[in-house]
């Protein structure tokens, strides 16, 4: 059986085909996952842990002297992830206040449209990118998480920054980016870890979510992830090539970003804690948010494989 042919077939399929089967597991036989420590860790809790790793991996693998192009691809995604993401919610918070417009809080849509699924977008830089598209990943994973979305908020003045939540994910980064320059062994020791670990994280993510969420949230979460893939994906994928592709082939990484991270689902309840005003719009944001996730990382990667085609057919034969 050639189950790992078949799975790469599919667009971001190391990431998607996980992340499904997690939440079919967690949804149908969710007891399976709570077995014992060791299978619970695997499979259910370890999802960040694991991710940290492939961060590691990922930073070992940019070289001090070809730093320049990954490290400009990579802030350049996460500014446009941020400010694309963020100024939609913040209008609608603005014009409409925390009840947003046709169901949709600025909570979910600040939370889902600013944070990056670094997941996808490993696996869509590696089928679909160059070297500086899948270096650029370790800055781009920063977005992954509250921190931008807090920040955001923060900036309008809603709530306090979380330096630590930033530190903690450039930590991984940076010994991993050391480590891979003062030994070369080291860099191609830690090499496959990034495309090796991408599965072992997805499926945990996805076990964290449930196929009632995609219910719960209805039209609202479904408006919320076409919204997330087209403002922040195809804008942003529009954007960069005006920025690094003006003599070279086409960049697709802007495309990569028009996900919504999974552990964004978490940040209604943060951004509730710090501020108790959006207590009552936290539960149906955070199904919204949920709905985005599965919705982007499902739907993107068949954008993104698109796209690529689109490209291919219009090169000279």
């Amino acid at each position: 059986m050639k189950i790992l042919q078949t799975v790469e077939k599919i667009p971001g399929g190391l990431m998607v085909v996980p992340l499904v089967l997690g939440m079919l597991t967690n949804s149908f036989f969710p007891s399976l996952l709570n077995i014992g420590q060791f299978t619970t860790a695997l499979f259910k809790t370890g999802g960040f842990t694991i991710l940290s790793l492939f961060i590691f991996c990922a930073g070992s693998q940019i070289k001090i002297n070809e730093a320049r192009l990954p490290l400009t691809k990579g802030l350049s995604l996460t500014l446009l992830k941020l400010i694309l993401g963020s100024a939609l919610g913040l209008l609608c918070a603005y014009l409409y206040g925390p009840m947003g417009i046709f169901g949709l809080s600025p909570l979910a849509m600040v939370a889902a449209m600013s944070n990056t699924n670094a997941g996808v977008y490993a696996a869509l830089s590696d089928a679909y990118g160059d070297e500086s598209d899948r270096g650029a990943v370790s800055v781009v994973s920063l977005n992954e998480g509250p921190f931008f979305t807090l920040l955001a908020f923060g900036i309008s003045g809603i709530s306090v920054i979380p330096l630590t939540d930033f530190l903690g994910i450039l930590i991984p980064l940076i010994l991993g980016f050391i480590l891979g320059n003062l030994d070369a062994d080291i860099r191609a020791f830690l090499r496959p870890g990034q495309k090796l670990t991408i599965p072992f994280f997805a499926f945990p993510i996805g076990a964290g979510m449930h196929i009632e969420t995609l219910i719960k949230a209805g039209l609202s979460g479904v408006i919320l992830g076409i919204l997330t893939m087209v403002i922040t994906g195809l804008l942003g994928y529009l954007i960069m090539n005006k920025i690094f592709a003006r003599r070279g082939p086409p960049i697709l990484s802007g495309a990569f970003i028009g996900t919504t991270a999974g552990n964004a689902v978490a940040t209604p309840a943060a951004m509730a804690l710090i501020d108790p005003t959006w207590g009552p719009y936290a539960q149906m944001a955070t199904a919204q948010v949920a709905a985005s996730v599965i919705i982007t990382a499902l739907c993107m990667p068949l954008i993104v494989s698109w796209l690529n085609k689109r490209h291919q057919n219009k090169r000279p034969t």
